[in-house]
């Protein structure tokens, strides 16, 4: 799912597996007391910016619209005709899979090479599959710039050996390529029927859709045998219960279909193992049912071992899947997810898949009509998402994010987002303890176009309700983030409290702006929380709509390098710029959370800062003394405040009764300036000036009010706070 809020930018407002990037491989690295993040995978991939090249190398580039922004460490190789990549062979190998972009309208092919040795064999290469528009999702552009084509050698080729691809008449993108040494082909299982026995075609020219359903009818309780080849479906499964599809090898046994299985219920035990499918979907329509499986295995059910592209989505489960377990799948080139748990999901397993360039999010678990339950995504490996999130968690009880693998995020995406976002009723929001451990995200984050501004690697949003769950993230390591690395936020503009969160185990490496974006009200207990090559500052704090509350971070000890607070919340932080001086003439109080001991009707706290002087807060009547307190952000050291009630002369001239607290962390105040009288007359604007002395450093402004000779309660309609 994607976010589509119109929510405008403000005017005032342990440690987990490590990544290492060397020779152009992605790999991870994990200390004993973790799992490995990501998938146990049959290849290895190498960038082609790594590679040797007569080609043109491009970016790094985050800009959504561009080629660079989509691939895989945001950088490619663009060549034209006549032009090659060779890349230096990792593994023993017999085939190869490579991930391109041509331009749009265009079609044409790789020539391969060998140890210079020029194959027969050429990967055709297509824009067919690319450049798909989503319209109507708010903040999205022309995207999917990418695709994969594979292609088995003939060959063995040793780690060491020199591969090529050459553009032989139209530009190519080559990104990055797997190399994989692919197993022969397996033999049918004893007992099996064969679709080929019931009649269907294995060159692909034929429909064989009748002979799959007339295989499925013969083999209840059996395994229906896919032999090596090419078949076409022109029409979807359905009534498909008590049986194994099973194939020679994803390499080896292919279904050509945009439709597998259709059906909204099952009795259960269906096992799809160990073949490819793959469609012909080149745009997404969201009310077409172009997926691998649209609904239900039912109860007991396994998917293993498959390729699944150019679908719309590879599962879109409703109904009963309990204790469905996905794993060692590959999901490439979907218009839309590559997996959503689309409510009701019981003890689902999604582990050890790798899924790239997937249209929305790669994984997401949506708690649509009944909450999913007690289900987990583990050790996947996902790239370049590129109009959602890697993995999103949409409401749901007791369900766990662990160990899995996550780069390159597009526009309207975070690597892993923990959200009460509904999209539509009935919704059931997050319950119970929502786990997220062991996870490794690689710049993963992103502008989000319809804010205006970032959003963070991991993302926990009470976008359409406070978060009541307990969310626990543990042995997280972010790298190279182009922007925040933890982001607390109410998407849809509510200021929804984001609460009951703890961070406990964090390495964060190189985040463009800062580690903790805070913008919603709530709390958080970050422990043992590194991070080294910050770009902005430590903490942006600046909860929206101004006034909806405070967001308190605790500090639970073993923190380290991210001490420093943003201090102007009417800015945002820009990738590496650094936290600027401060400005003396800057209004510290302007938008920042404000609180007190009472208030009368609709004039809350926030009023005081929220930059206009007709708007006040007034605390509750006949109950002096009374407090109004603000959070500046950061230890400052303000020199003077404004006092000021609203300018109209119906406001009669007054005398209100104050004294001065400070505090650095809202607990323990200590008395700035004693009590005395200040008067506010509508002849000179209703203002009072209030010098505190030099030294004074504070976080939490406290204004106690014991009288006031115009009414029976406190009063102020500004409180402004200056460094001179």
């Amino acid at each position: 799912m994607h976010s589509n809020s119109l929510r405008s930018v403000r005017s005032m407002p342990v440690i987990g597996a490590a990544v290492a990037l060397a020779a152009g491989l992605l790999v991870t690295l994990a200390p004993a007391a973790h799992a490995a993040a990501g998938a146990d995978l049959p290849f290895t991939s190498v960038e082609a910016e790594s590679a040797t090249t007569t080609g043109t190398k491009i970016g790094p580039d985050h800009t959504q619209g561009t080629i660079a922004s989509e691939a895989s460490g945001r950088q490619a190789v663009r060549l034209g005709a006549g032009q090659r990549v060779e890349f230096t062979v990792p593994r023993a190998a017999n085939a190869v899979n490579v991930s391109y972009n041509v331009p749009d309208g265009q079609s044409g092919s790789l020539n391969v090479y060998v140890n210079g040795t020029k194959l027969a064999k050429t990967l055709a290469v297509t824009s067919k599959y690319s450049y798909v528009d989503t319209s109507w999702i708010a903040g999205a552009k022309t995207h999917h710039f990418f695709d994969n084509a594979r292609l088995l050698l003939g060959q063995n080729v040793q780690p060491g050996d020199k591969i090529a691809v050459e553009a032989v008449s139209t530009q190519v993108t080559v990104d990055v390529a797997d190399f994989e040494q692919v197993a022969a082909a397996a033999t049918k299982p004893a007992g099996a029927v064969s679709v080929t026995d019931k009649g269907a075609d294995p060159s692909g020219q034929g429909d064989s859709a009748q002979a799959f359903r007339s295989a499925i009818a013969a083999a209840q309780g059996g395994v229906v045998w896919i032999p090596p080849g090419d078949y076409r479906l022109t029409s979807s499964l359905s009534g498909v219960q008590n049986v194994t599809l099973q194939g020679a090898g994803s390499w080896h046994s292919v279904v050509h279909t945009s439709r597998f299985i259709d059906q909204s219920s099952s009795s259960g035990g269906v096992h799809l193992k160990d073949f490819a499918v793959i469609g012909e979907v080149t745009e997404r329509v969201d009310s077409n049912p172009d997926n691998f499986v649209n609904g239900s295995l039912g109860p007991g059910s396994s998917v293993s071992g498959m390729w699944l592209q150019h679908l719309k989505v590879g599962l879109w489960l409703t109904g009963n899947n309990d204790n469905l377990v996905v794993e060692n799948n590959r999901v490439l080139d979907t218009t839309a997810d590559g997996l959503n748990l689309n409510g009701n999901a019981r003890g689902v397993r999604v582990r050890n898949n790798f899924l790239r360039n997937n249209g929305d999010d790669a994984l997401a678990m949506w708690s649509l009509y009944s909450p999913d339950t007690n289900s987990s995504f583990e050790n996947n490996t996902i790239s370049q998402p590129n109009l959602a999130n890697g993995i999103a968690i949409y409401g749901g009880t007791d369900l766990a994010v662990k160990n899995n693998l996550i780069s390159d995020t597009n526009a309207l995406g975070s690597g892993i987002a923990i959200s009460n976002q509904k999209f539509l009723d009935p919704f059931s929001p997050l319950a119970g303890t929502i786990t997220v451990s062991g996870n490794t995200l690689v710049r993963a984050g992103a502008m989000n176009p319809n804010w205006q501004h970032p959003m963070g690697a991991l993302r926990v949003d009470s976008y359409d309700s406070a978060i009541e769950a307990n969310v626990n993230i543990t042995g997280t390591t972010i790298t190279d983030s182009p922007y925040s690395a933890f982001e607390f936020v109410s998407g849809g503009g509510h200021g929804y409290a984001t609460k009951n969160v703890t961070v406990d185990g964090a390495t964060v490496r190189n985040t463009g702006t800062v580690v903790v974006q805070a913008e919603s009200q709530g709390a958080a207990k970050f422990s043992n929380v590194q991070a080294t090559g910050v770009g902005a500052a430590g903490v942006y704090n600046c909860p929206y709509p101004a006034g909806s509350g405070t967001f308190t971070l605790t500090d639970g000890g073993g923190n380290a390098g991210w001490s420093s607070t943003w201090g102007d919340c009417s800015t945002w932080p820009q990738p590496g710029q650094g936290n600027p001086d401060p400005d003396p003439t800057r209004n510290l109080a302007k938008g920042r959370p404000a609180t007190a001991t009472g208030s009368q009707d609709v004039y809350t706290p926030g009023k005081a800062v929220d930059g206009d002087a007709s708007t006040y807060w007034e605390s509750t009547n006949n109950a002096f003394p009374q407090a109004w307190t603000v959070d500046l952000g950061s230890s400052q050291a303000v020199r003077r405040l404004v006092l000021k009630l609203p300018p109209a002369t119906a406001w009669q001239a007054r005398t209100q009764t104050l004294s001065v607290q400070g505090s650095t962390d809202g607990s323990a105040y200590s008395t700035v300036l004693a009590s005395q009288g200040y008067r506010f007359d509508p002849a000179t604007g209703n203002t009072a000036t209030v010098t505190l002395p030099s030294g004074t450093n504070l976080r939490y402004l406290k204004l106690n009010v014991t009288a006031n000779t115009g009414w029976p309660a406190a009063q102020f309609s500004e409180v402004e706070a200056y460094l001179n």
